[in-house]
């Protein structure tokens, strides 16, 4: 679930007492409030066996050369854990974002949607979790800041100076309002779109410059379907002559809900139920740079999904 993207799984993210740096939110609203979105959680399906299917693509390389790539991915809940004493929902994607596999973790509770991160994760990624990624009830045109670090460990030396830099990093999340949106699993009216926005300044030690990177994901979730389609637009700014742009885009298939008597039993009332798919897993979720940004492990050098694929 985006909001990855989710990647930044989105992906959107904190929730009561481990909110990182985040406003208070209030709770209190009228009754005749027409911003607020009804039965929020109803977008968000976490239903152990629930299953999404994407088709997916990426366009990246520095501004002058482009490359594209297709690709395709399942997105699925599998099954529940415990992770720091709490019982978090387990989301399995075969293929987000064209990373290959990775399992996201998310909790729910009356306030809303949080991001525990994923496996494999990043040790940025672990400075960050968990987060929160949606509030519930969500309102129309309103934000919240998910997260606001400073003289975070980076985990690469993108300068080669044989010491790995250090990053501050921001994330807020907005919900945009009501829209139709069309993917080749249908039509879907009224689907709440989202949006999840990524600051990151990575501070150069041997160079003593900044190096400036963006996530901003948009995803599209539809009442008692989860996640219909999503779209990120990642950004480095100039390094060594050159700089890096990364779009991703993934658009449901096909999918299969499972009854909401088979949904996760911690107690929540279904009205306050818990995440959707996994847009805010990676986005909304995680900043992915492109592979020559990657860590010499392999791995992204920052978190994925806003989400929720």
């Amino acid at each position: 679930m985006p909001l990855t993207k989710l990647g930044y799984r989105w992906a959107f993210i904190v929730g009561s007492v481990l909110l990182l740096n985040c406003t208070p939110w209030s709770t209190s609203f009228a009754a005749d409030d027409t911003s607020l979105i009804a039965q929020s959680a109803d977008y968000f399906p976490d239903q152990i066996g629930n299953t999404w299917r994407y088709r997916g693509q990426i366009t990246e390389g520095p501004l002058q050369t482009i490359e594209h790539k297709f690709f395709s991915n399942v997105s699925s809940v599998t099954e529940t854990k415990v992770m720091k004493g709490m019982t978090v929902t387990v989301f399995h994607d075969a293929n987000p974002g064209n990373h290959g596999p990775m399992d996201s973790f998310y909790r729910r509770d009356s306030v809303g949607i949080v991001y525990y991160g994923s496996e494999p994760g990043t040790p940025f990624e672990k400075q960050l979790v968990p987060y929160q990624i949606v509030r519930f009830p969500m309102k129309l045109s309103s934000s919240f800041q998910q997260f606001n670090r400073k003289d975070m460990e980076f985990g690469t030396d993108l300068d080669r100076d044989g010491v790995d830099e250090k990053a501050d990093s921001q994330g807020e999340a907005t919900v945009l309002g009501h829209e139709s949106v069309t993917v080749p699993a249908g039509t879907f009216k009224d689907a709440v779109k989202l949006e999840a926005r990524m600051h990151m300044q990575i501070h150069l030690s041997g160079a003593k410059k900044t190096a400036i990177g963006t996530d901003v994901m948009t995803a599209w979730f539809a009442k008692g379907v989860g996640l219909v389609k999503y779209v990120e637009r990642q950004e480095l700014s100039q390094m060594e002559d050159r700089g890096v742009v990364t779009d991703i885009m993934e658009e449901l298939e096909s999918y299969d809900i499972k009854p909401p008597n088979a949904s996760l039993g911690r107690g929540e009332s279904s009205t306050e139920g818990l995440l959707a798919d996994h847009t805010s897993d990676y986005e909304l979720r995680q900043v992915l740079f492109p592979s020559g940004f990657r860590s010499d492990s392999g791995e992204p050098m920052t978190p994925k999904r806003l989400t929720s694929d």
